[in-house]
């Protein structure tokens, strides 16, 4: 990664900071990146490292960590998740994996990826990163720190187009957290409506068919 890249996904500075320079905390902070406001996913890997007493978060060390006490430490107030233990056991996992495949370096999962269908199915092989964490993580890399093999807006599906605001991918301040806000509150709502919809069908055609 280029270590002058400018992120806003904490909006905290020292957190910010460390998503910018630290491979591992970009991928753990994308990790928590569910159920919780972005701010809170994306702080999570300055909390942790703290706790830890470091500057950077390491793969060896927090594989290795003891379970419980690994769980403790995200547990404490403020708790880095609103479910700190079972995201514990998720990092440790990414953790793990990544001692196990890249020797701990997590850039070594999009370094020299040839291709962003190859970077999309390295990203996809994350423990914890199905097909959509996976397709945001990879728009991350190509928008805010320019690895972009070729393809990768393509693998990327709707998040890896130019000019729109639909996930972490696409912040660069409190505007663009605004907007990406407001488009996930509206891809609820549609959602909601759709199975209200459908519930609405399937009653209909239970009652047709009871006559």
């Amino acid at each position: 990664m280029d270590k002058d890249i400018t992120i806003r996904l904490a909006q905290q500075p020292e957190a910010d900071a460390l998503l910018g320079r630290s491979p591992l905390a970009a991928l753990v902070g994308m990790l928590l990146d569910q159920q919780v406001p972005m701010e809170w996913a994306f702080s999570g890997p300055w909390t942790i490292a703290q706790r830890l007493g470091s500057d950077d978060l390491d793969a060896h060390v927090i594989a290795a960590y003891d379970p419980e006490a690994f769980a403790a430490l995200l547990s404490e107030k403020p708790a880095v998740h609103r479910y700190p233990g079972s995201m514990a056991t998720r990092i440790q996992q990414l953790c793990a994996y990544l001692v196990e495949h890249y020797d701990g370096n997590a850039e070594a999962v999009w370094s020299g990826a040839p291709t962003g269908r190859e970077l999309l199915g390295r990203l996809k092989a994350l423990p914890g990163f199905g097909e959509q964490k996976a397709q945001i993580f990879l728009a991350l890399l190509g928008k805010r720190f320019g690895v972009r093999p070729p393809g990768w807006r393509e693998a990327a599906g709707g998040y890896g187009q130019a000019n729109v605001y639909r996930s972490a991918a696409d912040i660069t301040g409190p505007e663009s957290l605004a907007k990406v806000r407001a488009h996930k509150q509206e891809m609820k709502a549609a959602a909601k409506a759709a199975q209200a919809t459908k519930s609405t069908k399937t009653a209909k055609t239970a009652k047709i068919a009871k006559g």
